[in-house]
């Protein structure tokens, strides 16, 4: 897992339209990656209809959020589409679950992410994490405080 005060992993990514993203892209404005394992599950859902309707946290802070799963970007646009979900979802469908990896956070007997979050400042720089157990939803307020130490 990566540490608090280091810079983060690169990653490499692409969104619900296939385009690339890579986390270097993202310099210049810090990144909230959100890992859940599942597109479509109920604890899932719940944290990203959670996310979508306390998206000014992020906003009036200039964060960027990014959902990330091992699902097809098909299945992550079809969720986003269904949800309403504004914000990214990236897919870490292949190489599988690359990115939750590089972040500690793959679970190999599952083959699917564990429920972590990572805060990146705008410079590259690790300055949040938690990762919660399976079928845990993580706390908003964790997000809140997380976000307003950036300031």
């Amino acid at each position: 897992m990566p540490e608090v005060g280091r810079p983060a992993p690169e990653i490499a990514l692409v969104d619900t339209h296939g385009t690339p993203v890579t986390l270097a892209g993202f310099r210049g404005t810090p990144v909230a990656l959100v890992f859940v394992p599942f597109a479509f599950s109920r604890t899932c859902t719940g944290e990203l209809c959670t996310l979508r309707d306390n998206l000014a946290v992020f906003d009036r802070a200039g964060v960027l959020l990014c959902a990330v799963s091992c699902d097809p970007l098909f299945a992550l646009r079809a969720w986003a589409e269904q949800d309403g979900y504004t914000f990214d979802l990236l897919s870490d469908f292949w190489p599988h679950g690359a990115a939750a990896r590089a972040y500690g956070v793959f679970d190999e007997a599952r083959g699917v992410p564990r429920r972590g979050s990572f805060l990146v400042d705008a410079e590259g720089v690790l300055r949040w994490s938690v990762v919660s157990p399976a079928g845990q939803a993580r706390d908003i307020d964790g997000y809140r405080l997380a976000v307003a130490a950036l300031g």
